[in-house]
């Protein structure tokens, strides 16, 4: 079987639109049609059905769509397997929120190869809805990430929060800030409701920005206001700003994802276990920088 026919089939149960679906994929809806039609020939049954309600799966869709994830999968291991070199008894591919990677990816690697002592690691940044896409069609195996995306295959647990607060040039009073010259941040879902409730009066403001790196480099470069990761705070403070007192801080879950295949394997367990240690003992810190001579 075609791996095209899987994924298409797939990828038309989240979105229940050929235009979608055929949009996502970077091909035609006739191609998407095309597809499908395939695998109901094979198998000699409708999979989905249509109407001017919309796209539904039948039965027989929804018999096989289990196995089509397992097909999916199975695909990418084995794709996996043949390309790899070297001696490495196992490859593991680690994607990690931008926010909590950069200077810290080093610690959350270590961690893992703590557990994994003789793995190969792939090590990459990324936001989480393309990390839970690709945990879901098994192009990656790991994920430290911001925000779940509910899955039949996929498996989440808390490791612990982050603290955001918010720092500006203006002083320590929400008073002193103006909406102008602040910068409003989208780190995920979570954070913006929160920050929503907190500050409506700032969520008209002239730029916004979902990494902390680049939130931090904006306020350096031209002043104002916005909330950074708790460890920016103490960076930024040469440069004059100050906790905003009177701001609450927001805290940000930070989660682990894997596969739910994995979800009670002794390895995975151990791990999940060391990474919300290294959480605790505030282990998202960047290391410091030591002076050379």
């Amino acid at each position: 079987m075609q791996i095209e026919l899987v994924e298409t089939f797939l990828d038309l149960c989240e979105t229940r639109s050929f235009n979608r679906t055929a949009e996502r994929l970077g091909v035609t809806q006739s191609t998407v049609s095309a597809r499908i039609r395939a695998l109901e020939r094979r198998f000699g049954r409708p999979l989905f059905r249509r109407s001017r309600a919309g796209t539904e799966l039948t039965t027989e869709g929804l018999r096989f769509e289990p196995h089509a994830r397992a097909l999916r999968l199975s695909w990418s291991e084995a794709t996996q397997a043949v390309r790899e070199e070297g001696g490495a008894t196992m490859a593991l591919r680690l994607s990690i929120q931008h926010d909590v990677a950069g200077a810290r990816t080093g610690a959350w690697l270590a961690v893992c190869r703590e557990v994994f002592p003789g793995a190969r690691f792939y090590v990459e940044a990324d936001f989480s809805s393309q990390m839970c896409a690709d945990l879901m069609s098994g192009a990656r195996d790991l994920a430290i990430l911001y925000t779940p995306k509910p899955h039949p295959d996929l498996h989440f647990e808390t490791l612990g929060e982050l603290r955001y607060r918010m720092i500006s040039d203006a002083g320590p009073a929400l008073s002193s800030l103006s909406p102008k010259r602040y910068v409003l941040t989208d780190y995920s879902p979570a954070f913006s409701r929160t920050h929503a409730a907190l500050h409506p009066n700032l969520h008209e403001a002239p730029v916004v920005s979902g990494q902390n790196d680049t939130v931090v480099a904006l306020l350096a470069e031209t002043g104002g206001a916005a909330y950074v990761l708790e460890d920016a705070v103490g960076e930024m403070a040469p440069l004059g700003f100050v906790p905003v007192r009177d701001a609450s801080p927001i805290y940000q879950t930070v989660y682990v994802a894997f596969h739910q295949r994995n979800r009670h394997r002794r390895a995975h367990r151990r791990l999940t276990s060391r990474l919300r240690d290294h959480v605790a003992a505030g282990g998202l810190a960047p290391p410091r920088k030591t002076a050379t001579v």
